[in-house]
């Protein structure tokens, strides 16, 4: 087919996409060098302890001198650290982080951190050479171990900065629930590691929450967050299907927070999270904030939806034969769908301001 000189517009669309895939190529990478620094504790140790030769991060870190002097050039190559003299022979650069990036690269505890998206890109890829299988059979790739486990979770910050202090908040019936005594009862169902569990009952004091998932490591890892945070007292976790067992009417408030497109059969898990309300009682869903209707092209949000819709979030589901194979771009109506099914009278989409996620409460 060529490059059809006498088409000028090909070819500029066609150098474009060439363009595109290096720079996009270069972002990956440069995202599995953010990996290492997070995994390998670069990023902190420069922070912590202020600039360094090669020799001397590498001294801190317990790492080796050549490799961190290729990874300290490239990093400053990115712009992501600063080097004090580039002319300077290379063990004698001094190399440091702008005060700017310290709360995205080494500073977990800042709702702006940033640093696991390259755990979050190295996790994503492991499972690739099966997926390409699956994609031809209709299953689901196989279960790779969440590694690298103890690292810091991509929604911590966020939940201990904002869930309890500014997204609940603003769900009137909810807060004043969660705010009020006796207190209130509340079931996070596929918690992950506890985040959202502990976020809760830091913000609300009388409140007893119970972590439920399915995935032991991550319950152990959630226990272990819980004993960190002081709240063993107030918040339980447990390996357990929602949908059975004797918990029916338990609760005020069951939350599901960026779980429920990620789940085979969501009907299913909203109509058990129906039956763990007490009278009244509500469900709040958070999941991805995604556009109304499929548009193309997309916004870059709706992109990086889809992105990680491809690669994780639909083959998590599709090893189920009775799967709604959802999908990460979960719109409302599709949502409101669901509710009905699983019997809910009313769907309110909430006015909480999330940059990522879109709230929804449920109750009926």
């Amino acid at each position: 087919m060529g490059d059809m000189d006498g088409d000028g517009g090909l070819t500029e669309a066609t150098e474009a996409l060439v363009e595109r895939m290096f720079r996009n190529m270069t972002g990956a990478l440069e995202l599995y060098t953010v990996y290492l620094g997070e995994r390998l504790g670069l990023y902190r140790a420069l922070a912590e302890s202020g600039d360094a030769t090669s020799a001397e991060l590498a001294a801190r870190t317990g790492t080796t001198e050549r490799y961190v002097r290729e990874w300290l050039e490239q990093q400053a190559a990115a712009g992501l650290l600063n080097v004090d003299d580039p002319a300077a022979e290379p063990l004698g650069r001094r190399f440091s982080i702008p005060p700017g990036h310290v709360p995205v690269l080494a500073d977990p505890d800042d709702v702006r951190y940033r640093a696991f998206n390259g755990t979050e890109i190295a996790r994503a890829a492991r499972p690739l050479p099966d997926l390409v299988e699956a994609f031809r059979t209709g299953s689901a790739p196989s279960t790779t171990a969440w590694e690298p486990e103890g690292r810091p979770d991509f929604n911590r910050a966020t939940f201990l900065h904002l869930l309890g202090k500014s997204w609940l908040p603003a769900i009137g019936a909810v807060d004043e629930r969660l705010s009020a005594s006796p207190g209130a009862r509340v079931a996070d169902l596929a918690c992950g590691s506890g985040w959202s569990c502990i976020a809760i009952a830091l913000a609300y004091p009388m409140v007893h929450v119970d972590g439920i998932d399915l995935d032991q490591d991550v319950i152990a890892a959630a226990r272990r967050n819980a004993a960190e945070a002081g709240v063993t007292d107030r918040v339980r976790f447990s390996v357990t299907d929602a949908s059975a067992g004797d918990m029916s009417g338990r609760y005020d408030v069951v939350t599901i927070l960026e779980g429920l497109h990620d789940m085979a059969r969501p009907v299913d898990a909203l109509r058990a999270a129906r039956q763990l309300l007490t009278s009244p009682g509500w469900v709040v869903v958070a999941d991805e904030l995604v556009e109304d209707e499929f548009t193309a092209p997309a916004s870059l949000l709706e992109q990086h939806n889809y992105g990680w819709s491809v690669i994780a979030c639909l083959p998590a589901a599709m090893g189920d034969p009775q799967t709604a194979a959802t999908g990460a771009v979960m719109r409302a109506a599709t949502l409101r769908g669901y509710a009905a099914e699983a019997g809910f009278a009313e769907v309110e989409v909430l006015p909480v301001h999330a940059d990522a996620f879109r709230f929804y409460l449920l109750s009926g």
